[in-house]
C-alpha cells in the first residue's frame, strides 16, 4: 500500500508538470480523476474522507464489516489537531494581555513544570522547550493498543509526572522536538489564567462563536457521537480489535478532541482568515522552525510546503485507528483528510492528495 501511494504521488507530480499548457476545465477534470483514484487506494483502511474546498470524496464504510457507506458528515477523533485549538486559546490570552509569549511558564504555573523558570510560553507552543514526551513511555500512548487501560482516567498532573521521570531532551530553545507534554502544559496555562477548564474555554471562545456543533472535548467519555466512523486495527498477534471507544484523558489538551470535516474547515477558515486572533499574534503563530518532510512548525500550527510551490497551514493528528490532516492554503482553499483503520501515518496519501488538489488546479 505504501509503495502504491508513493507511485501515485510521483504520478501526480509528473501530471502537474505535463498538464501546464492545457485549459482550466481539463486541469480540473484531471485533478478530480486523480483525487478519486487516490482516495480509493488505501485498501488497509475502513474509511477515507477527503474534502477540498467544499467538495468531498469518500471511500469505505462507517463501521468495518458493515454495508453503511461513509458520507463525509461523520464524527471522528482528530488527535493532535486539538493542539491548534489549544494554541489559539493561549494566543487569545496573549491578545488580551493575560499571557506573554516570552515569559517563563513558571510565572503562571509556579512549581508545576520542571525547569519552568527557563522555559517560555512560546517554546511550549513551538515544541522547542526540551520537555520530554510522556507518550514515549510504554503504555502511555494512544497510538498503541492498551487493552482495558484505554478506559482509564488520567490527570494532567500524572502526565507531567510521567514526563519528568526522564531528563530534558535539550536546553530550552536549542532545537525542535515534538512533545505532547508541551500541550499538557498549554492546557494548564489556560486553566491557570482563566480559572476555567481548558475545554470550557475552547467551547466558549471557538466552538460556540463558530457554531461548530460537531466538535467536542470528550473528557472521560469514551464514546463517539453519532453518526461516527468506527475504527479497527490489527495487533501483532493477528487479532483485529475495535479501537473506536477510548478514554482520551491520556491525550487531554494534546489530542483528545472529536470533530467533523466541515467543522475543521470552518475553524481553519476563521483562524487563518484573521477572525480569532489579531494580525500581529497570527503572524507570531505562523513564524516557524523546520520539522522535516516538508513541514515547519509555528505556534500550534504546521506549515506544509507543496512541491509545486505554495504553502498549506494547519495540523495533522494521529491516534490508534484515526489519522487526520486539516490544512488551508493561503488562497483560501482548504483540505481535510481522514483515514480510519489504517496501518501507517497516512503521510504519502496526504502528500499525493494535496499535490493533486493544489498543484493540478494551479498548473
Amino acid at each position: 500500500m505504501i509503495e502504491s501511494a508513493r507511485r501515485l504521488a510521483i504520478a501526480a507530480l509528473v501530471t502537474t508538470l505535463t498538464l501546464g499548457a492545457i485549459g482550466a476545465t481539463a486541469l480540473a477534470s484531471a485533478r478530480d480523476q486523480t483525487i478519486s483514484l487516490l482516495v480509493g487506494v488505501p485498501s488497509g483502511t475502513s474509511a477515507t474522507v477527503l474534502t477540498v474546498d467544499g467538495t468531498t470524496w469518500t471511500a469505505g464504510v462507517r463501521e468495518p464489516g458493515s454495508g453503511n457507506p461513509v458520507t463525509g458528515s461523520e464524527h471522528f477523533r482528530i488527535g493532535s489537531v486539538t493542539k491548534t485549538l489549544v494554541a489559539t486559546v493561549v494566543l487569545q490570552l496573549v491578545d488580551e494581555d493575560r499571557l506573554e509569549l516570552d515569559s517563563p511558564v513558571e510565572t503562571y504555573l509556579p512549581g508545576a513544570v520542571r525547569g519552568g523558570e527557563g522555559i517560555t510560553v512560546r517554546q511550549v507552543l513551538q515544541h522547542t522547550s526540551g520537555i520530554p514526551d510522556y507518550m514515549k513511555a510504554e503504555g502511555w500512548s494512544t497510538n498503541r493498543w492498551r487493552g482495558d487501560d484505554r478506559f482509564r482516567d488520567y490527570t494532567p498532573d500524572e502526565l507531567l509526572q510521567q514526563a519528568f521521570t526522564r531528563p530534558p531532551d535539550f536546553s530550552p530553545g536549542e532545537r525542535f522536538r515534538y512533545s505532547n507534554t508541551n500541550y499538557i502544559v498549554a492546557g494548564l496555562l489556560i486553566e491557570a489564567v482563566t480559572g476555567r477548564p481548558y475545554g470550557t474555554e475552547i467551547e466558549r471562545r471557538i466552538l460556540q462563536p463558530l457554531a461548530l456543533t460537531g466538535t467536542s472535548v470528550p473528557g472521560s467519555d469514551a464514546s463517539l457521537p453519532e453518526p461516527a466512523i468506527r475504527a479497527v486495527v490489527e495487533l501483532d498477534d493477528g487479532r483485529r480489535v475495535d479501537v473506536t471507544e477510548q478514554n482520551e484523558t491520556l491525550d487531554w489538551a494534546a489530542g483528545e478532541m472529536i470533530s467533523t470535516s466541515d467543522d475543521l474547515a470552518t475553524f481553519l477558515d476563521a483562524l487563518l482568515g484573521g477572525r480569532l486572533l489579531t494580525a500581529p499574534t497570527l503572524a507570531e503563530m505562523r513564524t516557524t522552525v523546520p520539522m522535516g518532510m516538508g513541514f515547519h512548525y509555528g505556534l500550534g500550527l504546521e506549515r506544509f510546503d507543496l512541491p509545486c510551490g505554495g504553502q498549506l497551514w494547519g495540523h495533522g493528528g494521529q491516534l490508534l485507528g484515526y489519522v487526520t490532516y486539516a490544512y488551508r492554503h493561503d488562497n483560501g482553499r482548504g483540505l481535510t483528510l481522514l483515514r480510519a483503520s489504517g496501518d501507517d501515518d497516512g503521510f504519502l496519501g496526504f502528500a499525493a492528495m494535496a499535490t493533486a488538489a493544489y498543484c493540478l488546479a494551479d498548473a
